[in-house]
């Protein structure tokens, strides 16, 4: 079953702010480079409760969907993906214990399940070690091996995402709440 709102491919940009950290998620252009905006999401940094709300345009005036973690402080937390009606679109958590020398993460939409994790272990630790911004791959894939969401950082200053969602039954609401989950829980 298709998902309702599939994109293939998008990017993800990070803004860096004291108290809060912005992410622009922008479809791609005809010729592959960044184009329109597709969301605005928001993160409060130093929140109790981690929420991220995911908004229409810069002006932050319509939400259209987010995340929530399930519990309040939790390593293993998991974080429900809803529409702007609060309609669930899926749900991702940090394995926290397969993450100790690769970040691990599992994911489901209404009919997929998969596991995501870092493409390179040595990347990982390395990453544990010294705070430099590494290229990071994430790669999800469904319990059948096939391949669902494919996350890639370049090496640079700023976090700058691109996002491949082979799959069309994976929500591009969904996709994108787990590339930004996938960038603040890595406490980036």
């Amino acid at each position: 079953m298709t998902a309702e709102m599939h994109l293939p491919r998008f990017f993800l940009f990070q803004k860096f702010a004291m108290t809060t950290n912005l992410y622009r998620v922008v479809a791609p252009a005809a010729d592959g480079t960044p184009g329109e905006l597709m969301a605005l999401a928001q993160q409060k940094r130093l929140a109790f409760k981690e929420q991220v709300t995911f908004y229409t345009d810069e002006s932050k005036s319509r939400p259209v969907f987010g995340f929530t973690a399930r519990k309040k402080i939790d390593l293993n937390a998991g974080y429900d993906v809803v529409d702007e009606a609060g309609q669930p679109l899926g749900f991702f958590r940090k394995d926290f214990g397969a993450s100790l020398l690769r970040s691990t993460f599992h994911a489901e939409g209404p009919d997929w399940r998969g596991t995501g994790r870092e493409r390179s272990q040595s990347v990982g630790i390395i990453r544990r070690l010294i705070d430099v911004p590494l290229p990071i791959h994430f790669d999800f894939v469904d319990p059948d091996g096939r391949p669902l969401i494919s996350v890639s950082r370049q090496m640079s200053l700023r976090d700058r995402y691109e996002v491949d969602v082979p799959d069309d039954r994976v929500d591009f609401r969904l996709a994108a709440a787990i590339a930004v989950g996938l960038d603040a829980l890595m406490q980036r």
